[in-house]
């Protein structure tokens, strides 16, 4: 029965996509060379008919020229889009494992002490809502490298997400497990690793799921204000050369991209699940 809804779901999701491609395909298709101008063409040097979206012939077209060479590098403005995901993606986990290191154990410490829990609580909800791009400025100024402080943004994006869902994940796991450990007499340590991290695996992976799903989204942003190298670079300098086409390619590899690192924390969030 699933397997026969996956497989209607992945044909209806085929037809729509068609579909859509199909309506936006003619809308945008130029008109014919014997068509004659309007006056206001005419007036307008024809300037009118190339003021349209790309169609989807025209942008597939650019995605097989970009990916026939994803890697060719002809200098610092003229890279391939490999090259520019690649950049994106480094800096995406590099902040984002370091945010793992510092938030899993400290929400750790956290959700096992209420103390900790009520001292801490003040400085999380101010700092928490602060968008990440504003700490750009103050990272630039402070670091002064342009890469170091990308990733110094991904780094403050992706902490607050793993940090709540691990400090609410311990705090919430079944007191009669905790104490079944104590009954055997396990130390503080081997009961966090043992007991603990494994029933607060699931909602620990669904916070990191978060957190990587709002790094991709604020590097993009970070490397339009710091530009150099990066998919965010890669937008901002098709749109500077007015090239509709490679602007709406790159908007696609951001998505594909995206939901990869997400399914990728999908299924790892579902080998730690467990029924109870």
């Amino acid at each position: 029965m699933l397997q026969s809804l996956n497989a209607r779901a992945t044909l209806l999701s085929i037809a729509l996509l068609l579909f859509m491609l199909g309506i936006w395909e003619f809308a945008n298709h130029p008109p014919s060379a014997d068509k004659p101008l309007t006056e206001y063409e005419i007036l307008m040097g024809g300037a009118d008919q190339e003021a349209r979206v790309p169609a989807p012939s025209e942008i597939i077209g650019r995605a097989v020229e970009e990916l026939s060479d994803p890697f060719y590098d002809a200098g610092p403005n003229d890279k391939g889009i490999g090259i520019q995901l690649a950049y994106s993606i480094y800096r995406v986990l590099a902040g984002y494992f370091l945010a793992a290191l510092l938030a899993i154990p400290f929400g750790f410490l956290i959700g096992m002490s209420p103390l900790m829990y009520k001292a801490m609580n003040p400085f999380i909800q101010v700092l928490r809502p602060i968008s990440p791009l504003a700490w750009m400025p103050l990272a630039l100024f402070i670091i002064k490298d342009s890469e170091t402080s990308s990733i110094f943004v991904i780094f403050i994006c992706s902490i607050w997400p793993m940090l709540i869902n691990t400090a609410f994940g311990v705090a919430n796991v079944r007191r009669d497990w905790i104490n079944v450990a104590r009954t055997h007499e396990l130390s503080s340590l081997r009961t966090a690793l043992t007991v603990i991290l494994p029933a607060a695996a699931p909602t620990i992976l669904t916070g990191m799921r978060i957190s990587i799903g709002i790094a991709w989204l604020v590097i993009v942003a970070a490397e339009m204000l710091v530009g150099g190298t990066g998919i965010g670079y890669y937008v901002w300098n098709e749109w500077n050369n007015l090239d509709l086409t490679s602007v709406i390619f790159s908007i696609l590899m951001i998505g594909v991209v995206g939901m990869l690192l997400d399914l990728a924390l999908s299924y790892a969030t579902r080998l730690v699940q467990y029924e109870e």
